[in-house]
């Protein structure tokens, strides 16, 4: 599944019941990519409904995943993405192995590589907002240049466009898209005002 300038969705904190309306109406404004952060109420019943629901249309999966017993029963979900706050290998490679996307959180180039070296694909830089655009051009000139490097951690719709003038490949968008408790209709406001400000730059 390809997307330009990805963009992953973070529904932290939602519930089963409300999750369906909000993943529909983030696949339709054009996301690709959603992720159910495991510190999310019943997060196991969640992540499964919506893989099964909208697997073919989305890659989704799980975020803050801590532990391979979390990996498994991810895998088990048929979930395809795994975002990690850190790089711990065994987690990453787990989920290398059983077919998944890792985003692997990291801040340092030395994390980078480690994570990198573990099988992870995607690297997060996190949390973003504390460093800047500049630090992560820095950042990227030491990496493979084929590595896709996303902000996550205070990106905006109104400084989307920094982050990817930066050399970010795409970033993961939180409370600035979806904060638990909010209605469907300010989550399709503040999508389309995120996939806008992305098309504003391709």
């Amino acid at each position: 599944m390809q997307d330009v300038k990805p963009l992953i969705a973070i529904l932290r904190g939602i519930r089963p019941h409300e999750a369906s309306a909000h993943v529909r109406v983030l696949i339709g404004e054009g996301f690709r990519y959603l992720e159910i952060p495991l510190n999310s109420p019943d997060w196991q019943t969640s992540i499964p409904q919506m893989v099964a629901s909208y697997g073919s249309q989305a890659m989704i999966g799980g975020g803050t995943v801590l532990t391979v017993e979390q990996v498994d029963f991810l895998a088990r979900s048929g979930a395809k993405l795994v975002v990690t706050p850190n790089t711990q290998p065994r987690v990453i490679a787990r989920a290398v192995e059983a077919g998944m996307l890792v985003c692997a959180g990291c801040a340092t180039a030395s994390e980078a590589f480690n994570a990198l070296e573990a099988g992870a694909r995607w690297l997060k830089i996190f949390p973003s907002s504390a460093f800047g655009p500049q630090y992560i051009a820095a950042l990227k000139a030491v990496l493979p240049p084929s590595v896709p490097v996303l902000a996550v951690g205070g990106v905006t719709p109104d400084n989307l466009r920094d982050w990817l003038r930066a050399g970010c490949a795409g970033a993961g968008l939180g409370s600035d898209l979806y904060r638990a408790g909010q209605t469907v209709e300010r989550t399709r406001r503040q999508a389309r005002r995120f996939i806008a400000a992305r098309e504003a730059l391709l």
